[in-house]
């Protein structure tokens, strides 16, 4: 299976399947020198970590990070060298007979039929290489690449869920409640609607905002090397992910010219400023200083109680019903991971920006 790697000069490659030993991922183009902090990596993993609440898969992993090669212990504490960082996570609490009834059966709105389509056999056992469970290497990697660029703040959030909107943008309020919600009273109706899918057997999609503050003009290339292209085929990548906009995105094409265009005066510090974001802090494929903003949609968790009609391997028609241990809406511990794959864009492209115009600008 070809294309586990992402990224240009800050590259990452991920291994490993949902119900196997371990997870496990290489850093590659980190610069030496560069300062890591384990409690600081095990942090993000433990915003996405199952098993947190019970709007999430009951799943008990740990998620606990080694980093066997790349880095160098001093008495400062821990350093890169430059060299390919290799992350190990262990699996701990697979129940792989879960999935033994759906070993010939295709489950609807899964990557199932596809890879069998492609590959000619497929791990049933939670998806194999298809599984979420993948992108907790993808945290990991993005605490990483935060270190790299520690002047740029990426934060995200859940801002719809079921169709119910987030009114109000509280940053504060994310960590407040178990959604990543920046609306408390939003989080408060979500439980409950998330409650009621769970019981039904069924799951909701959601949004999720990813903001990221502190990148400079400057980042990113014209046509075949965009940041915002290379953003939204980073969030893409995420399991579940259906759709990405950047700045208004799709709003945009609803608005007048004269909406859409964010107007510009002279700042206090000397240097351009937006009077609005409508392009999500990116035009022409380069980052504007003004805040990186992009959302994406994500699709209800597929493995549902509920049966769907489907097929088997033999061309069977059946009902499937999926048991097991899942998120009930898979999009809440996605904030974490699209948090992650934008600090890996910006990392990667603040290496390119400094290897073509050089690290005095």
């Amino acid at each position: 299976m070809s294309h586990n790697t992402f990224g240009h000069l800050f590259r990452v490659t991920t291994f490993g399947e949902s119900h196997g030993p371990l997870i496990g991922g290489v850093v590659d183009g980190c610069p030496p020198g560069i300062a890591l902090s384990l409690a600081t990596i095990q942090g993000f993993m433990d915003r996405r970590r199952p098993g947190q609440s019970r709007h999430t898969t009951q799943r008990k992993e740990p998620d606990e990070v080694r980093l066997v090669s790349g880095v160098l212990e001093t008495e400062a504490g821990l350093i890169t060298t430059g060299t390919p960082i290799t992350i190990i996570i262990d699996n701990v609490d697979q129940r792989s007979k879960d999935y033994s009834k759906i070993a010939d059966r295709y489950r609807p709105g899964h990557a199932d039929f596809t890879y069998d389509a492609k590959y000619g056999l497929r791990d049933y056992r939670g998806g194999g290489r298809s599984s979420a469970r993948e992108t907790a290497v993808r945290v990991a990697a993005g605490a990483i690449a935060r270190a790299v660029i520690p002047g740029v703040m990426v934060r995200g959030a859940l801002v719809e869920m079921g169709g119910d909107h987030a009114a109000e943008r509280n940053w504060d309020e994310v960590a407040n409640n178990d959604f990543f919600c920046p609306d408390a009273a939003a989080a408060h109706r979500w439980a409950d609607k998330l409650d009621a899918a769970r019981k039904h057997g069924s799951s909701l999609g959601a949004v999720v905002e990813i903001e990221a503050r502190g990148a400079p003009a400057g980042w990113g290339a014209p046509l075949y090397a965009k940041l915002d292209q290379d953003i939204a085929s980073a969030l893409m990548s995420i399991n579940a992910v259906k759709g990405v906009e950047i700045g208004a995105g799709f709003q945009s094409a609803r608005l007048t010219g004269e909406e859409n265009a964010d107007e510009m005066r002279m700042g206090p510090d000397g240097e351009p400023t937006f009077l609005t974001n409508n392009a999500g802090g990116i035009l022409g494929g380069i980052s504007t200083g003004a805040p990186i903003v992009a959302r994406f949609a994500v699709k209800p968790t597929s493995s549902i109680l509920t049966p769907r009609r489907s097929v088997t391997r033999t061309g069977e028609e059946v009902d499937v019903s999926t048991t097991g241990r899942h998120d009930p809406c898979v999009g809440i511990r996605a904030v974490p991971v699209g948090e992650a794959m934008v600090a890996c864009v910006l990392a990667d492209h603040f290496l390119r920006d400094r290897a073509q115009i050089g690290s005095d600008r």
